[in-house]
């Protein structure tokens, strides 16, 4: 059993980069969540555009073991009808080193990176995406409070967290 104290988040940047981009995550399909490099694209794309939000590096221990991203959402024509009407964060990107899952981590990781958020910027709904074949991720969210919804971006099903 992990021992959650020794978990840190840290704000992902030029210095950890390239230990996070060691994570072990091969198994995952880049269809199921983006790379790194996708998610730390989109954390320069936030960070120049003035999006509040953070991406967070997952440190256990000194090791990086996983990142996530939740961040303004900005609206996209494939939104639910629900989200339209409300300024709402969107969860871009979550993953943690496959040495690591399954240990509870990962809703310990989410709940301190919302909080996190909630407290610097204000609570707001929260939309991730989950693609279709991804039943693990998709019992994941719903164990946390998300709800899955009938609207898709692509290949992923819209999940709701109000």
């Amino acid at each position: 059993m992990m021992e959650f104290s020794k978990l840190s988040l840290e704000l992902l940047n030029e210095k950890n980069l390239s230990a996070v981009q060691k994570l072990h995550r091969e198994d995952i399909s880049e269809d199921f969540v983006d790379s790194v490099d996708t998610i730390w694209e989109l954390t320069q794309y936030g960070l120049s555009h003035h999006c509040i939000g953070h991406t967070y590096a997952v440190k256990q221990e000194g090791r990086y073991i996983g990142v996530i991203l939740i961040g303004e959402a900005l609206p996209w024509e494939t939104d639910p009808p629900e989200m339209r009407k409300t300024p709402f964060y969107r969860l871009m990107g979550f993953v943690l080193d496959k040495d690591f899952r399954s240990q509870g981590i990962g809703g310990f990781v989410l709940e301190e990176a919302i909080s996190r958020i909630y407290r610097e910027f204000g609570p707001r709904p929260i939309a991730c995406g989950v693609h279709r074949e991804n039943h693990r991720a998709a019992r994941f969210y719903e164990a946390h409070g998300f709800r899955k919804t009938t609207a898709m971006e692509g290949n992923d099903f819209y999940f709701l967290r109000f």
